[in-house]
């Protein structure tokens, strides 16, 4: 019986059995940690061998990431020059406890599975408390984060917060307590900040206003750090809506523009389409309806070009035909052309994706805040009270708040529909409120 390499040991116990698994997951890391190299099937079987050749110091920094040691400790002869490395021992060499991996699955398992959500399919390597994190252990943590975005998009802020805030604390313990090289440093840092940005987002939602701040304040200073402007982007933005929500659309819009001038540099049209979309939100607000409806017109032919240029961020996701839509109608809103707003929010709702939940429960109250406004309370009425059904699930401030102002609407309304839709809004935000 062949004894295996310490390459091939290390591959094995981390689940990669195929050489075709183990090259995704070599591309995989690559990607996250933003490293232009590729390795071939003749590559990975040279690596095997009981003397491999040295890989080249990109490669060598997706192997170190990838298993959490040195490569050399693999096998590889190194390191090469400028490759960053540590000299943390093999899982095999510490002698792993269940204890030790019932700890770090503990800390490391995410919120996909404290939302009871399908987990990472590929198991997590195990780890103890002075253990070393790698690739594998940052792909899950990530899967967190993409699980926290999709229960938003689909209830809302005001229950998915505190799995959002649980999740912020074990990575910031695994960036305070663990071992890791530098590439996987930068990515745990990269990924607090992104997590601490949407608690924001989901404070905000909640209409948690000072808590959004917070979050945000230290997901700007984290991007700031690392210079990272993807996450500038996103923080700016977000800061943008929340100074338009409270008033402030001057502000609005210069946080909008610092936003769009760091989005300029990173080439997605989605990306740019979307602030585009929240610059024109805060001119409509400053009763300038000229530039704010140029700017909306730029954000619908940047989103005609999204097939160019680089791909937008999984958290822009949400942009597209359905949210100009609303923008438009806001738009008309905001300079008091009900009639035609309700032209473009019916648009949105109807091309709004089913599982955008809370995002059609707002865009469906907003229609029915138009429709009374316009002059139709009875079908504002009936729409209003047809969205109860939808909100069973959405747990989101931002509704709540567009329900009380539908509400208080149609109680100016004398008509039997209003007073019967005022009766049916009241009991429920008075159930809601008791839940």
């Amino acid at each position: 019986m062949d004894v295996l390499t310490p390459f091939e040991q290390a591959y094995i116990e981390h689940g990669w059995l195929k050489p075709a698994e183990f090259l995704r997951a070599f591309h995989a890391t690559a990607d996250v940690l933003g490293e232009p190299v590729s390795v071939t099937d003749r590559q990975f079987r040279r690596w095997k061998r009981p003397a491999p050749p040295a890989p080249r110091v990109r490669a060598w920094r997706v192997l170190h990431a990838m298993f959490g040691v040195s490569p050399h400790l693999l096998g590889f002869p190194g390191p090469p020059p400028g490759a960053t490395v540590g000299g943390v021992p093999l899982p095999a060499q510490r002698g792993m406890s269940p204890v030790d991996r019932r700890e770090f699955m503990t800390d490391g398992i995410g919120v996909a599975a404290a939302a009871a959500l399908p987990a990472h399919t590929r198991p997590l390597t195990p780890v103890s408390s002075t253990g070393a994190v790698g690739t594998v252990h940052l792909l899950e943590l990530r899967e967190g984060l993409h699980s926290l975005l999709q229960l938003d998009n689909a209830y809302g802020g005001d229950d998915v917060r505190s799995l959002a805030v649980r999740h912020l604390r074990r990575v910031r313990r695994i960036l305070n307590t663990r071992t890791y090289p530098g590439t996987i440093g930068r990515q745990l840092h990269l990924l607090a900040g992104e997590v601490a940005e949407h608690c924001g987002w989901l404070a905000y939602d909640a209409d948690d206003q000072d808590g959004a701040r917070q979050h945000w304040g230290e997901a700007l200073t984290t991007a700031t750090v690392l210079k990272d402007a993807n996450l500038q982007v996103l923080v700016f933005s977000s800061m943008s809506l929340q100074a338009c929500h409270e008033g402030r659309p001057r502000e609005g819009l210069e946080l909008a523009r610092a936003a769009q001038e760091r989005a300029t540099h990173l080439g997605s049209p989605t990306l740019r389409s979307i602030i585009a979309a929240r610059e024109a939100r805060a001119l409509s607000l400053m009763n300038d309806g000229r530039t704010a409806g140029q700017r909306l017109a730029q954000a619908m032919h940047l989103i005609d070009r999204s097939t160019t240029g680089r791909p937008a961020p999984e958290w822009a996701a949400f942009h597209g035909q359905a949210e100009l839509d609303y923008s438009q109608g806001m738009l008309y809103t905001e300079l008091g052309h009900h009639g035609s707003a309700v032209q473009f929010l019916r648009a949105a709702l109807a091309h709004q994706d089913r599982t955008y939940g809370r995002n059609r429960a707002l865009y469906r109250l907003t229609l029915a805040n138009s429709l009374v406004r316009s002059g139709d309370a009875d079908e504002g009425a009936a729409l209003a009270v047809d969205s109860l059904e939808h909100l069973e699930e959405v747990e989101s401030g931002r509704v709540t708040r567009k329900l009380r102002e539908v509400t208080t609407l149609l109680r100016q309304h004398d008509a039997a529909p209003a007073r019967q839709a005022v009766d049916e809004l009241t009991e429920y935000a008075q159930m809601k409120g008791a839940a």
